[in-house]
């Protein structure tokens, strides 16, 4: 399935290469076993990351002997992704699809969507209410029942204490759907590019909300940003939030 190109596609096709430089990506092994020990499933089990990226958890996953498949936007992050597992030498399943699109054909132990690899990540054509609801609805029909969902999301109560009236006058801030949009300059292959970020907040009631319509139950809520996972309050000032879900027998 061929996702339709929006603004996050090519951001990540151009910046797909220097992904691995961000600070956040140093602490995989740190945060694998983090997933590992919150799974607690045996090796050959089948995991689905949603919004894999560079497959930088995947690729250790499947060292560990996890049967890993990832799903991405970003054809550009999936090659970065292909040639990290053969340097690895171990095999995962990559598939291109928005993840708002994506049907699996298959039934996944557990799944991780983490450091926002497709989770509150908007196009200017997605709908802000649906958008990750349906992300959220297409993780639980790919799942086993009781199957695990580990997902990570921005914090939208350090949205909202940074926010100010001039925000929402001027549009880049909208109190509504905790979504900040602002234009953000990068370098692309064909030199400085501009994409209008829409980065969508969310509020721990609100997340517990949409996952119990998509079908999980949610076991835990904690403080959650990359490099630094641990089992703790959440943060009003931290970057996300971590949640621990399962999907329901019969539903919720």
């Amino acid at each position: 399935m061929k996702p339709k190109q929006n603004e996050w596609e090519l951001f990540f096709d151009r910046h797909a290469p220097h992904y691995m430089d961000n600070t956040f990506t140093k602490n995989t092994l740190e945060e694998v076993e983090f997933i590992i020990e919150e799974l607690k499933l045996p090796a050959g089990s089948h995991i689905l990351d949603v919004g894999c990226g560079t497959g930088r958890h995947s690729i250790e996953l499947a060292r560990r002997g996890y049967k890993m498949t990832g799903v991405d936007i970003s054809t550009g992050m999936l090659n970065e992704a292909r040639r990290g597992a053969a340097r690895a030498g171990v095999k995962i399943d990559l598939i291109h699809a928005d993840a708002v699109e994506f049907i699996s054909e298959k039934e996944f132990d557990a799944a991780i969507c983490i450091c926002e690899g497709a989770f509150g990540l908007l196009s200017s054509e997605d709908d802000p209410y649906q958008h990750d609801l349906g992300i959220l609805r297409n993780i639980n029909e790919a799942l086993k029942p009781n199957g695990m969902l580990i997902l990570t999301a921005l914090n939208g109560m350090l949205k909202i204490r940074g926010a100010t009236q001039e925000a929402i006058t001027d549009g880049t801030f909208d109190p509504l759907t905790l979504m900040e949009i602002y234009p953000h300059e990068y370098e692309g292959m064909e030199g400085e590019k501009t994409i209008i970020v829409r980065e969508r907040g969310f509020v721990p009631s609100e997340l517990v909300l949409m996952l119990r319509i998509a079908g999980f139950r949610v076991e835990r809520i904690w403080g959650g940003t990359a490099g630094n996972w641990k089992r703790k309050a959440v943060d009003l000032d931290e970057m996300e939030m971590m949640v621990i879900a399962r999907k329901g027998l019969n539903g919720a």
